[in-house]
């Protein structure tokens, strides 16, 4: 089974899978804030709340005993309350007195034992023990020792509500008789809660919000990544003819363009790749023909003994043998991609060397060349931009008329450098000037078509191009190339 199915079920699941991680990315973070903050919150509350009550509650029962007479409240003795004598009667009134004004459950005053001599509110009989200060022990120790205090544990009630105690000390000639305990609702217990239940709902409700947020986005990211992965099947099937879209998203929208000048790079590469195959395919269908020809020909004459004729027909090999090899060679030159290794070149210097590869050629027709270059400094591959010119200065010796003249000029133009290669030949017409860059075009017949195109190809390959004016008489092709110190401030 093939690679290919398994990959597209592969990027099937990418939405879904984007979906959960946007899902997991926004509400994990919230949900751990919500918890968390909203956890200290209610603690910090209740702990200031807590610490508020029994502030308050301590301060009411130190307000209490100083109402509270050290030495009488000491005579009250067991059965009092039954008796209703005059001095538990006067507490009692003491007490709740205090117990209607603030409001409290209860309010207690008890000796340093920790029996009661007056409870209002808790119902206990004069000289019982108060179970709840077994509870407080420290807390009384402290009010023994003539402090304030207040419990550190709340406690349910008999009504299921949460109290908490507060203590202060009573004193008789300057020494700690007893305690007066008063106990307070922790009421704002409720409204707590019903805050604490409102906070959760609402944090579940930003969660809420918040998936469908995720989702939403999720989904307006997945279906342009959708379509983006589409057509990245599409060109990794193989075609290369259906545009990638356009997205509105900036970032998916760059990487939509990216991947459609990909796409028409590839799908002019792979045009290019069959037009050359097609134009090798025909150029060397002739030269071998003609070696085809020729060979059965010598074969013909080397059997009658008509040597002379063999030798022209060894010749007529050999030439379109040559043909062929540099067919080959010029189809391999432009195919290859070759990495352009830049360095500094003189622009003279490379006109020059230009001129003396060319020179046999020309001087076997008769034609001058003449070299005029302004000096500058090229950031280039020299090899490759040699290979060039060259090319273009090759084409111009062929295309001009015996006896004629072809100048090679070098000069700056517009913060780059222009080399222009003039001939005065027949010049290229209009219809085929169009055409004259496209591999395998010529005009003639032992051309191969690939010497303008390659020398466009290494133009472009050095952040330059390569153009063509040309009329009866008077054809020009300019090659235009950055500077050294323009190439240098280019990022790379």
């Amino acid at each position: 089974m093939s690679a290919a199915p398994h990959r597209a079920s592969h990027w099937r699941d990418f939405p879904s899978r984007l979906s959960t991680r946007l899902l997991m990315a926004f509400l994990v973070p919230t949900l751990l804030f919500l918890a968390v903050t909203g956890s200290a919150v209610y603690h910090l509350a209740r702990s200031l709340l807590e610490e508020e009550l029994g502030a308050s509650l301590s301060n009411i029962a130190a307000a209490t005993a100083s109402q509270v007479h050290g030495e009488r409240m000491l005579t009250i003795d067991p059965g009092d309350d039954v008796d209703g004598t005059r001095t538990w009667r006067s507490l009692v009134r003491t007490l709740e007195g205090v117990r209607d004004a603030s409001g409290v459950r209860r309010v207690f005053a008890v000796d340093v034992h920790g029996r009661v001599r007056v409870d209002v509110g808790g119902g206990l009989p004069v000289g019982a023990e108060v179970p709840e200060l077994a509870r407080d022990r420290l807390e009384l120790a402290r009010v023994f020792a003539g402090q304030h205090a207040a419990s550190q544990v709340l406690f349910t009630g008999s009504d299921g509500r949460l109290y908490k105690t507060g203590y202060a000390p009573i004193s008789h000639g300057g020494k700690v008789v007893g305690a007066v305990g008063v106990e307070g609702s922790a009421a704002f217990f409720g409204p707590l809660q019903r805050l604490s239940r409102t906070f959760t709902v609402m944090g579940a409700g930003a969660l809420v919000a918040l998936a469908i947020i995720a989702l939403l986005t999720a989904r307006g990211l997945s279906r342009p990544l959708r379509r983006l992965m589409d057509s990245a099947l599409r060109i990794g099937r193989g075609d290369l003819t259906t545009p990638v879209p356009s997205e509105p998203t900036l970032e998916i929208g760059v990487l939509a363009r990216e991947l459609e000048v990909m796409r028409g790079a590839l799908e002019s590469r792979d045009r290019q790749l069959k037009m050359m195959l097609a134009g090798v395919a025909h150029e060397v269908r002739n030269p071998l023909g003609g070696i085809s020809l020729f060979s059965g020909l010598l074969q013909e004459d080397l059997r009658a003994g008509a040597y002379s004729e063999a030798q022209e027909h060894v010749a007529r090999i050999q030439r379109e043998s040559a043909f062929l090899q540099r067919i080959v060679e010029d189809f391999l030159a432009f195919a290859r991609e070759q990495p352009v290794t830049r360095a500094p070149v003189e622009a003279p210097a490379l006109l020059s060397i230009v001129c003396e590869l060319s020179s046999a050629d020309a001087r076997a027709r008769d034609i001058t060349l003449e070299v005029e270059a302004a000096p500058a400094v090229l950031e280039a591959d020299g090899s490759l931009l040699t290979a060039a010119v060259l090319n273009l200065v090759k084409n111009a010796v062929q295309a001009s008329p015996d006896g004629g003249r072809v100048r090679i000029l070098g000069a700056e133009q517009d913060g780059g450098y222009a080399i222009r290669v003039h001939d005065a030949g027949g010049g290229v017409p209009k219809s085929e000037q169009e055409r004259i860059f496209e591999p395998f075009f010529t005009t003639r017949e032992k051309g191969t078509g690939l010497g303008l195109p390659l020398a466009r190809k290494i133009a472009r390959a050095h952040g330059g191009e390569l153009h063509l004016a040309s009329s009866p008489g008077d054809t020009t092709f300019t090659l235009t190339l950055p500077l050294r110190s323009t190439a240098l401030s280019r990022p790379r």
